[in-house]
């Protein structure tokens, strides 16, 4: 129960397989890259933000399972611990960005600013010095939450110490806040920067929402596939994927929840600095991606959640999950690419809607790199929290039969 032994091959495979299709992905998008470098790193920074939301969506889940318990979160810890740990890759594969400063945010260039009077009114906040320092802030930040989540994990599975228990809830409470705090200046500093005339004051709240919900759908996904093997095969039960499918479909009614109250606010507002974010994002062939991304992040996963053996059952279950890990990278996409647009008419139309293969070829590229050290690290640690004194409960428990 304690190793990975007899999962420890199909690790394998998957590590090695993700990093030959990423290198290839990569290798595919540098050569292109030399022939549009502008396209190259804008597909590379949404790729990054992409792979982002999963490590840091699962520190936020990690810290939540640890304040309020529960067997779902003893099938998944070890997945969120090994996802959380590869903090330190996205902080590496972040630095080309900060050296094209000046290709995304038009507050970077000193020549803009000068002629735009917001602009110079936001630049003791927005310029490229103090937005470095905020991300290296962010990072030690999230770093320091992981390496104790992590250090004490393994000093617990080492020693059986009950109290350990209490350290984690200790650190929990303030470290959800912090991780709140940083992710919604990160959000405002990478994202809703990018058109720094316009700003929402729930920006922040929707990309929390979006990363915990894309990795509930992750670690669903891996979770269908270990279950099959040793050792989880011997305790993982459906009540386990039925608690993660209502969590998943509580992150799905809330991500809706908020991204149609930003939405509602802003249109019946109708004020000349909110409207054009929406018009950019609403015309030109953007509208066609929105409504792709209100049906299917939304609305058909919503019923097809309702089903109690749906959530039952890990196959079905894991299915939902991986279109919706799909469909998140349009979300994203739709929220971010229209920000890249360099000028935008006085009636706040944008770009066409024409993406680049590079939009596909980069997160599949990253994300092959991302799984390599994901597996590399999962395959570290036993793949349950042996030292957990609720598993030992969990174990003592009668079988389940049926869905």
């Amino acid at each position: 129960m304690s190793t990975t032994e007899t999962v420890g091959p199909v690790l394998d495979r998957i590590q090695q397989r993700s990093l030959l299709v990423g290198a290839v992905a990569l290798g595919l998008c540098v050569v292109w890259g030399f022939l549009n470098p502008d396209q190259f790193f804008r597909s590379y920074f949404l790729a990054c933000i992409f792979w982002m939301e999963v490590a840091l969506g699962s520190i936020a889940l990690l810290m939540l399972q640890h304040l309020t318990g529960g067997q779902w979160g003893l099938m998944i810890r070890r997945i969120l611990e090994a996802a959380t740990r590869t903090i330190p890759l996205m902080a590496v594969l972040m630095i080309p960005v900060l050296f094209r400063l000046k290709q995304f945010y038009i507050w970077a260039d000193p020549k803009l600013v000068s002629l735009d009077p917001l602009l110079q009114h936001k630049s003791a906040y927005l310029n490229p010095p103090f937005f470095v320092a905020r991300v290296v802030f962010y990072f030690v930040a999230w770093f320091t939450l992981v390496y104790f989540l992590n250090q004490w994990s393994w000093e617990q599975d080492a020693t059986h110490e009950p109290r350990i228990k209490r350290r984690f809830e200790a650190l929990s409470g303030p470290g959800l806040i912090l991780y709140g705090f940083t992710i919604t200046f990160a959000s405002i500093d990478w994202v809703m920067s990018l058109e720094p005339h316009w700003f929402s004051t729930i920006y922040g709240l929707i990309f929390m929402v979006g990363q915990v919900l894309l990795t509930l759908c992750f670690v669903i996904a891996l979770l269908m596939l270990l279950a099959q093997h040793k050792p989880l095969s011997d305790v993982v039960r459906p009540s386990h994927f039925h608690d993660l499918g209502k969590l998943l479909l509580t992150f799905v009614i809330l991500w809706a929840y908020v991204s149609f109250s930003q939405f509602l606010i802003m249109w019946s507002g109708n004020l000349t600095e909110e409207i054009p974010w929406y018009l950019r994002r609403m015309t030109g062939g953007w509208q066609y991606l929105a409504l792709f991304v209100v049906v299917f992040h939304f609305a058909l996963p919503f019923l097809l959640l309702l089903s109690r053996g749906r959530k039952r059952d890990m196959i079905r279950l894991a299915r939902v999950a991986v279109a919706l890990i799909v469909v998140r990278w349009a979300a994203i996409y739709w929220m971010v690419a229209p920000g890249f647009a360099k000028r935008v008419s006085a009636t706040g139309a944008g770009s066409t809607f024409a993406p680049s293969f590079m939009d596909v070829l980069a997160p599949v590229g990253i994300g092959g790199l991302w799984v390599a050290v994901f597996m590399w690290q999962l395959k570290g640690r036993p793949l349950l929290p042996i030292g957990d004194p609720n598993l030992a409960a969990m174990m003592a428990q009668p079988a389940e039969h049926g869905h």
